[in-house]
């Protein structure tokens, strides 16, 4: 019985004289030796036959055959006929493979054995037997047949097959002048088989001038017969899996045309390496001009380019002048189809940073909007801008060495004083002051003095540049202040007034006074508590209703303050005398009750002099917190025993504070609070609680003088809810439900270096469907603010965090940066009074051209939500919240010419300035989209902080002008909102 190998090599040959020997010499060099190789002569007429036969009369592995096919596939199908292997491969005369390709790709058979194929990477040869980067397509063995029913990433001869498989499928389709390998591997994939991946480069590809893959009319019409087959059902697949019985599932836009229209792409760049346009632009209608697309889409144009010019990457910006026209006006008519030239713009730009992100720049390189040079860091020298150049690719060097590679936006010229503040930014400054040091030991010119520091040559050459009257008109800084200037006009020509200047708030007394300094200090201001407020006046009305029964004689009020109480209370007693420790308070106290004749006001210190006595009622509210401790608390409550006449009463009123008891809803003072007060006074000698009116925020006590042998009695106790509304003085303070960690705690035990910055967008209950990832409903946002506050977060703002990164200085306590993109209105509606209630604030950023209309950039997806007007900004930037650039316009930046975005730039920073009376240096990219120009640029239009797409906690190695946040989502529960911040806080 004759052996049957385990592999059969199908090898076509047409006039291949050249090429052959290496190709069948690959299989020779094989590591393993149990094959076959039917080589299949198609009608040569050169020495094709003659190969043929020393390979089979030297090696008996090697079988031969005649067709008459004139055709790859039809020479194929005549070699799958005969073979005997369990797995076919099929190798073109002028391909070759590794001498490990069938050792590899056995071993991953072997190991799947579920598996009907197993496929490599490849790598295509050019003429000049140069090697293009390896192509590995990974989505082949996740998603095969949705892959194939769209398009190719294998070469034929990367794959090891099951041969009863292959025969069973019909072989190649003769029909098909090209794609017939797509096509039966699409058909192949329809069975719903395994494929497995060998993760490496294997097989070699050559391009050349006579390929077939470079007839782009009849790829393109074979193309869309195979696409067409892969999205509907194959009768010729007699089992296919039932997921792919009626062909591929068109979703997200992956339709059968847009599948074409990508591969109309590749041979549209193809032809335009090679000289040629045979492809019509209305071809590519159907790609996506979405942002996320462009890059994809400038890939698979590169690709393209390469084949169609023969070219590996490192050649493409050197040849250039041969189909940059062509090519740049391809993706400028693929604009216009689109309808967007914007998303031409971005594609160009991201296909020039390709080629140039390969090449040497051995010479300068003029592509259509980008200059690639090498520049000199010990001589930098002044560069002309062609025309339509917006941005410099650049390589820095030294010794013929790179030391940096920059990528910049640019307007016009760029003078020496400009690469020499440039190189300054990027290039070590230990490598410069070397480098200066060599430079001057070689120069030739005369050297100074012993002892003159001449080891920064350029750094002072850079000062000294400072100081010259201004910048060249026709330069970059010249053109960039022009745009500045125009911002600046079109801002003070605007309707919308300044903002006036920033009231100066009132300091705050510094607790090393003394006591008396402290009050007058607070008293400076009038009303420094909002005493006339709902929620004040709801508590005196409650110390009213706790006063005791029967008439009252004489009264003392401790700490009168103003004599808002005082007003209320002097009605209900015979004589009040009203004291306070600030004569200032004193002096208004007596102008509000000058119609009291029963009340008498003094200056009295309660705790260092002596209280008045035989008192029928003494009331002391909202003040003993501010006494140094609880000795002196039980020091004074003895002074108020002895001042109440026997069977008087001792009011007070105070808050519930997190010091005395963190578990329960509190505010967040540096003090002890109503519970200690009152624990303090009940164990007092001589008082006993009477009743007690408690809220969840505060608690009134009646103590009273107690007779020596009065026998003690129960309390009563009344609970009541709080009706007034909380002011955000007041609600600011509170951490409802009681707090895991005090903000003055963390800030004494922990130092962060990883800060998380939160990025949130719309807070609302409704909206589209299609933003449901970018709106957070009000409740939602309320949690997620009420967890930070009662887990001892405080909140930073952006320039806070540039310090910080600078100093390289780790952040006390607990750190959070919340920032707000867009500006909508619903911030101000729902977010901003969750935010001040939880003693929070935010950054928010503006789209400036749109301030008071619509979020436009999102109509597609429902009604555009409302922005806040200037009026809204100016009221809430002197509430407290923070606002910086999310540019002018909401476009993504990639797409813009570098004028227009330094034009975004400028003129958001000024209008922004204009509404808040602040300086703005933060922005956040429109869509957290970014390039390599933003980051410089938006410093040179006067920005330090920038956010872009990266994601994360930000940190003290983070470059300031490009700083990740966290997106916070609106379809994302509140426990993997925590789960994400503990996530930073376990890394500090």
């Amino acid at each position: 019985m004759a052996h049957n190998p385990l592999v059969s090599i199908v090898v076509p040959a047409h006039n291949a004289e050249v090429t052959l020997p290496r190709a069948l010499d690959c299989l020779v060099d094989q590591e393993i030796v149990d094959w076959e190789a039917i080589v299949v002569d198609d009608v040569s007429t050169d020495a094709t036959a003659a190969i043929i036969a020393g390979y089979v009369e030297h090696d008996a592995r090697f079988r031969t055959l005649s067709a008459s096919a004139y055709s790859a596939a039809g020479a194929r199908n005549s070699g799958i006929s005969t073979a005997r292997g369990r797995w076919l491969m099929f190798l073109d005369a002028d391909d070759w493979v590794d001498a490990g390709f069938l050792a590899k790709m056995l071993a991953a058979l072997e190991a799947a054995p579920d598996a009907v194929t197993a496929y490599c990477g490849s790598r295509r040869v050019m003429p000049d037997g140069e090697l293009t980067p390896s192509s590995i397509p990974t989505e082949v063995a996740i998603q095969p047949f949705e892959t194939f029913s769209r398009r190719c990433p294998i070469r034929t001869h990367a794959l090891l097959v099951d041969r009863k498989t292959i025969v069973e499928l019909g072989g190649f389709d003769v029909s098909l002048r090209t794609c017939e390998d797509w096509d039966l591997w699409q058909r192949l994939a329809r069975l719903g088989k395994r494929w497995v991946m060998v993760d490496e480069p294997l097989a070699f590809y050559r391009t050349s001038l006579n390929s077939l893959t470079r007839n782009s009319t009849q790829m393109l019409a074979d193309a869309e017969i195979v696409i067409a087959r892969g999205f509907s059902p194959d009768p010729r697949v007699k089992k296919p899996a039932s997921a792919h019985a009626n062909g591929a599932i068109e979703t997200n836009g992956r339709t059968a045309s847009e599948a074409l229209a990508w591969f109309a792409l590749w041979n549209a760049a193809s032809d335009c390496g090679s000289g040629r346009r045979s492809i019509s632009p209305q071809t590519l209608r159907a790609l996506p001009a979405g942002r996320k697309w462009a890059r994809e889409i400038a890939k698979v144009a590169f690709d393209g380019l390469m084949v169609g010019s023969l070219s590996v990457p490192a050649q493409l910006a050197a040849r250039w002048d041969r189909f940059g026209g062509s090519l740049t006006e391809l993706i400028t008519e693929l604009g216009k189809v689109w309808g967007d030239p914007v998303a031409g713009r971005r594609v160009q730009y991201h296909l020039e940073e390709m080629l140039l992100d390969f090449d040497d720049l051995a010479a300068p390189r003029r592509l259509a909007r980008t200059l690639g040079i090498r520049v000199d860091i010990r001589n930098p020298t002044s560069i002309e801008v062609p025309e339509g150049i917006d941005q410099i690719y650049a390589y820095l060097m030294m010794d013929s060495q790179i030391e940096a590679v920059v990528q910049f936006g640019v307007l016009g010229k760029v003078t020496r004083r400009h690469w020499i503040e440039l190189i300054q930014n990027v290039v070590a400054a230990e490598r410069l002051v070397d480098s200066a040091a060599r430079f001057a030991r070689r120069s030739p010119v005369p050297q100074q003095a012993a002892g003159a520091d001449t080891s920064n040559t350029l750094a002072a050459e850079a000062l000294s540049a400072t100081a010259e009257r201004g910048p060249d008109p026709d330069s970059h800084f010249g053109k960039l202040a022009r745009l500045a200037a125009e911002a600046r006009r079109l801002v003070r020509s605007s309707a919308e007034a300044a903002a006036p200047p920033a009231a100066p708030r009132r300091a705050r007394p510094r607790h090393d006074m003394d006591r008396t300094s402290f009050w007058n200090g607070y008293f400076a201001t009038e009303d420094p508590w909002n005493y006339g407020s709902s929620y004040e006046q709801e508590k005196y009305e409650r110390q009213l209703e706790i006063l005791p029964a029967g008439p009252i004689g004489r009264a003392l009020e401790l700490a009168c303050a103003e004599g808002h109480f005082t007003r209320q209370l002097a009605p209900r007693v015979s004589h009040l005398t009203a004291t306070d420790i600030s004569a200032v308070a004193i002096g208004r106290a007596r102008a509000r009750c000058s119609d009291q004749p029963n009340v008498e006001f003094g200056v009295l210190d309660f705790s260092a002099d002596t209280l008045p006595g035989e008192m029928d009622l003494i009331v002391c509210s909202e003040v003993l917190y501010y006494l140094d401790d609880l000795a002196e608390l039980r020091r004074i409550a003895k002074k108020i025993v002895e001042a109440l006449a026997p069977g008087g009463s001792f009011i007070n009123a105070h808050a519930f504070v997190l010091r005395d008891n963190v578990e329960r809803t509190g505010f967040d003072w540096n003090t002890f609070g109503a519970q200690a007060i009152s624990e303090t006074l009940a164990g007092t000698e001589g008082l006993v609680l009477d009743q007690s009116i408690q809220t969840e925020l505060y608690r009134i006590d009646r103590f009273r003088r107690q007779s020596p042998d009065e026998a003690a009695t129960e309390p009563m106790i009344d609970h009541a809810p709080i009706r007034a509304r909380l002011e955000i003085g007041v609600a600011r303070n509170i951490v409802w439900g009681g707090a895991r960690a005090l903000r003055r705690d963390v800030a004494r035990s922990e130092r962060r270096q990883r800060i998380p910055v939160l990025m949130y967008h719309s807070v609302a209950d409704e909206g589209p469907a299609a933003l449901a990832r970018f709106r957070l409903a009000p409740a939602a946002f309320h949690g997620q603010m009420a967890w930070l506050r009662a887990n001892g977060f405080h909140a930073i703002m952006s320039e806070q965090l540039e310090r910080f990164i600078a100093n390289r200085q780790p952040v006390a306590g607990r750190p959070v940066l919340i920032t707000f993109d867009d500006g909508f209105q619903n911030f101000a509606d729902h977010a901003w009074p969750i935010l001040r209630a939880n003693d929070l604030t935010a950054e928010v950023f503006l789209v400036t051209d749109l301030v008071g209309e619509s979020a436009l950039w999102d109509a597609d997806s429902g009604p555009p939500t409302p922005l806040m007007d200037a009026g809204t900004v100016r009221r809430l930037a002197a509430e407290g919240a923070f606002f910086g650039s999310h540019l002018a316009t909401h476009r993504a930046i990639d797409g813009l010419s570098s004028s227009d975005l330094a034009a975004d730039l400028l003129r958001s920073r000024m209008f922004i300035e204009w509404w808040t009376g602040r300086p703005t240096t933060a922005f956040a990219a429109p869509f957290s989209v970014t390039d390599r120009r933003l980051g410089r640029l938006a410093k040179e239009c006067g920005y330090r902080i920038g956010f872009g797409g990266r994601h994360g906690p930000a940190d003290l190695d983070c470059d300031p002008i490009d700083l990740p946040r966290i997106e916070i989502r609106g379809d994302r529960s509140l426990d993997d909102f925590v789960a994400r911040i503990e996530a930073v806080l376990e890394e500090r």
